[in-house]
């Protein structure tokens, strides 16, 4: 017999992001090769998938009316 379960389902007790240092519930659980694991969240995981690495605060000028030239 085969017990079929849907991923959505699957209870994980919630943890701390490695990254943002957030409790989440949706995450992933990396081990390295020398055993240490490493929790990151989706939104985190994300984030660095995309390669954004602008600063929080960052705005682009042109959105305020100012063009720089």
């Amino acid at each position: 017999m085969i017990n079929l379960s849907d991923p959505k389902s699957i209870d994980k007790p919630p943890v701390r992001c490695s990254e943002c240092d957030e409790e989440v519930t949706n995450y992933n659980t990396f081990v390295s090769p020398t055993n240490d694991t490493r929790t990151v969240c989706w939104q985190c995981l994300a984030r660095e998938e995309k390669g954004f690495n602008a600063a929080r605060g960052f705005q682009r000028l042109g959105r305020r009316g100012v063009i720089p030239r």
